[in-house]
This record gives C-alpha cells, structure tokens and sequence, in this order.
C-alpha cells in the first residue's frame, strides 16, 4: 500500500499562495547557483523511506484543508550550518490540485495511508479552491463538495 506525507503549509493562504512561495523557492535557488529543485528541509527523516520513494507524495494542508500534493521524487541527509543534521525531502515541482479534506492543525509531519489521501480534484476545480475554506467546510458538510 501507498503511503504519503502529510504536512501543514505555514503562512499559505492557498493553492495559488503555495505555488508562488514555491517558485520564489526556485528562483532563490538559482540566484544562488544551486540546482532548481524544490526542496524541504525537516528534523526528522521518515522511517519509511522507502516505501515514500515507492509512489509517495507530500499532501499540503492549507487553511484546516488537504488542498494539494506532489510527488517525493528524493529522501537525503543533510547538516546544517549549525552542523545539526536535516532531512531532505525534493519534491516534483506540479503541485496536483486534491478533493478538499478536512483535517486539524498539528506540527511536524505525519503519514498518511494511501485509503486515507484525498483523491486528485476533477479538472475545473479552481473555483473551489478559490472559496473561503469555511464555505468549502459548509459546503462538503452538506454534499455538495
């Protein structure tokens, strides 16, 4: 079975928000003369490595919603300046609009089983993810998302 992770978007207000962030990312990266991969940086390296780089994806929470993933194409190790180690997760650069799923705050990482991830949202969905979250909540409360 699939397995992915799932992690909280900080400071993102939404789909399009996360795009912008990570194309500054990117173009960051290339000021700097580093390859243009879309990294991130976090304490703690999963211990299903493996079975991420098997399919996985990083399923972004944005505003107490799933609302897109991409793919985890790398797992590495890294140190710091610090010299404290980091783990280094290079992800796809398409971010895949998913079905909105509501899902609470939490900090860190978590897995998220393969049954468990929201499927990819069908094409047009760019008005749904334009709506304030709580209409959206309302809305697929009610069905109709």
């Amino acid at each position: 079975m699939t397995i992915h992770l799932l992690k909280l978007a900080v400071g993102v207000d939404d789909g399009a928000d996360l795009a912008r962030v990570q194309a500054g990312q990117l173009r960051q990266a290339m000021e700097r003369g580093d390859e243009p991969v879309l990294r991130h940086f976090t304490r703690n390296r999963p211990k299903r490595a493996a079975e991420l780089l098997a399919g996985g994806s990083m399923f972004w929470l944005i505003k107490g919603f799933i609302r897109r993933r991409q793919r985890i194409i790398g797992i590495g190790r890294r140190r710091r300046d610090d010299g404290r180690p980091v783990c280094v997760l290079t992800l796809d650069a398409e971010l895949i609009r998913t079905e909105f799923h509501a899902c609470k705050p939490f900090q860190g990482w978590r897995y998220l089983m393969g049954k468990d991830a929201p499927a990819d949202a069908a094409m047009g969905g760019k008005a749904v993810d334009e709506m304030p979250a709580e209409m959206a909540g309302e809305l697929r409360d009610l069905g109709l998302l």
